[in-house]
């Protein structure tokens, strides 16, 4: 994408401005609007701001020649000529306007040195010019140079008065990019000295040291900076951030104390409930998301994540209920909303409405899975032709598309347990699209089940060639290894690589625990079983975990497992497989 170099309002004004005498009443370069000022009383006079000394500038060829060269350099993307052209004329006229105009485009063109002597110059020439401190200030401090810093952002924040609050909230994005944070933090408390009552003056010291991994100083400051303006969401939010690192419990408690006494908290509120969603607290998440829709009615988002919510957890008429209000309220992404309700309405066997809302995602990010997942569906409902038919009718924009397309009608002969005619599928899309990660993957496990095993192997280390951080490629290869070699060490190998990739994937450590039970090391397949299964209570891993309690003797256990898994998972080969194994 092309930079777009700033246009320059000062062409005009300059030509107009530039005389062998300045006019009467000199137009002065517009400041950004200022804030508000407190109405005075009618008898008192209001304060004319003093107007920036213009300069006695005859408007000669070479100045204009100057300038012109300036602005063409800066359109044709030659930024080092432009700032140099802009820089020396701010010099030649000594104009604060041309000084302003150096500043900008030094600082677009990212050539600090030039920009901060842009900078220093526009505060000489207009020494009332607050952003002409604010740049030079930023640029004083982007340089590590701290100390020249210091002055004027002390007389910034002065300037500010009672609203002193304001000049240190915005120091916490100027702190953010210096790279010596320690430095950055004591810069911070020496600004800071002078207003020990103001909250947002500790808060910046907390934002501060927390960025200099501060950890105890940061949560003192933030608690400090409560206690000052009780109701304040920031540190609040900031406390929760901090204790999320050593105790999700205590991040929990602190948002939930919050709430407690600001129940209207939105920001604090909606943290809350995306923390217990992440914590997988899908109940309790979606308690926190009706209050919050409740306080703040018109709020698509929250109605969005209580229908996700209640699709996680298996509440369907909620589900259809919250994400039909989510589009009653406008969600910006209407798409993604519709091929959820068409997923709710797949997941009670009414496929005719499923279909309707699914057809109705109209183009965009979500036209070609809406519609795959229409002809899974049929697929599905035994209509393996018209599934296959609708799938390669759809048109695709590009070769991504075409993979997708590929793995779609490869699931279905899957799922139609046709292995060899997926394997065939996919080798015939290799042929057109050699060396596509996902094309080589969905073929090694379709290799596997026709006992191509050679194959297999080769389509996943080829998988880890192409893309050596694919944790799954490793997972699977080192679970068929295990599964069914005797080549254990290897297959180990490959698993903890897998897991060192994706430590909290839930396969992963399933593998680890079957590679752990072919080895014959009972207590440590248990233990990564048992993970395994918290996390996900996923058939396969029932199957796994079973097996490795009945090894152990621990056969009531067992049955119990395999039992509760089968309740949900009725059709499960595996688990029906190790139950004829060990009941036959």
């Amino acid at each position: 994408m092309t930079t777009k170099f700033p246009s320059a309002a000062l062409v005009v004004l300059f030509l107009s401005a530039c005389a062998a005498v300045p006019p009467k009443a000199p137009v002065a370069v517009a400041e950004p609007a200022a804030k508000p000022a407190t109405p005075a009383k009618q008898d008192v006079a209001q304060p004319t701001p003093k107007q920036p000394v213009l300069p006695k500038q005859e408007l000669s060829q070479q100045v204009l020649y100057e300038f012109l060269l300036a602005e063409v350099a800066g359109q044709r993307g030659d930024f080092n000529l432009a700032t140099q052209a802009y820089v020396d004329l701010a010099k030649k006229t000594r104009d604060p306007r041309l000084a302003k105009r150096a500043t900008e485009v030094a600082i677009f063109s990212r050539i600090p040195q030039q920009a901060l002597e842009a900078a220093t110059l526009w505060q000489e020439l207009d020494p009332e010019a607050v952003q002409a401190k604010q740049s030079a200030a930023a640029l004083l401090v982007n340089t590590g140079r701290l100390d020249e810093a210091r002055p004027l952002l002390e007389k910034l924040i002065a300037a500010e008065g009672a609203d002193a609050g304001t000049g240190f909230m915005q120091l916490s994005g100027l702190m953010a990019r210096l790279s010596d944070k320690q430095a950055g933090l004591q810069l911070v408390q020496s600004l800071a000295a002078p207003y020990p009552q103001l909250a947002e003056a500790h808060f910046a010291i907390a934002q501060a040291a927390w960025n200099a991994e501060q950890r105890d100083l940061a949560l003192a400051e933030a608690r400090e900076a409560a206690r000052l303006r009780p109701g304040w969401e920031l540190p609040a939010l900031l406390q929760a951030q901090m204790l999320q690192e050593s105790s999700k419990p205590q991040a929990l408690d602190a948002l939930r104390g919050f709430l407690k006494d600001y129940p209207k908290s939105k920001e604090v509120r909606l943290t809350l409930a995306r923390l217990l969603a992440s914590e997988r607290q899908f109940a309790e998440a979606r308690d926190e998301f009706k209050r919050l829709l409740a306080d703040f009615p018109s709020t698509p988002e929250a109605a969005m994540a209580i229908g996700l919510l209640s699709l996680q957890l298996n509440d369907l008429d909620s589900a259809e209920t919250y994400l039909k209000q989510t589009l009653d309220l406008g969600l910006k992404d209407e798409s993604t909303v519709r091929v959820y309700l068409g997923q709710v309405n797949e997941e009670r066997k009414r496929f005719d409405e499923a279909a309707r809302w699914y057809d109705s995602v109209g183009e965009g990010e979500q036209y070609l899975p809406a519609h795959i997942k229409v002809a899974l569906m049929l697929g599905k409902q035994g209509k393996l032709d018209e599934a296959r038919k609708q799938l390669q009718q759809l048109a695709v924009q590009n070769n991504q598309q075409r993979v997708l397309v590929i793995q779609a009608e490869a699931q279905l002969l899957r799922d139609a347990k046709d292995y060899k005619g997926a394997f065939e599928l996919l080798t015939h899309g290799l042929e057109k699209l050699p060396n596509y990660p996902e094309l080589l993957y969905d073929r090694a496990m379709m290799a596997e089940k026709i006992d191509r095993m050679d194959m297999m192997e080769q389509d996943l280390r080829r998988l880890i060639q192409l893309k050596p951080d694919n944790a799954h490629a490793y997972n699977a290869l080192g679970y068929s290894l295990a599964d069914r070699s005797d080549r254990l060490n290897e297959a180990f190998d490959l698993i903890e690589k897998a897991l060192k990739l994706a430590p909290d994937e839930a396969f992963i450590m399933d593998s680890m625990g079957w590679v752990f039970y072919r080895m014959g090391n009972l207590p440590k397949a248990l233990e990564y079983l048992n993970r395994a299964y918290t996390l996900r209570p996923d058939p396969e891993i029932a199957a796994h975990l079973g097996e490795v309690l009945w090894a152990q003797g621990k056969r009531e256990d067992a049955e119990k497992t395999w039992q509760a898994s089968l309740k949900d998972n009725p059709q499960n080969e595996s688990l029906l497989s190790v139950m004829k194994k060990f009941k036959p």
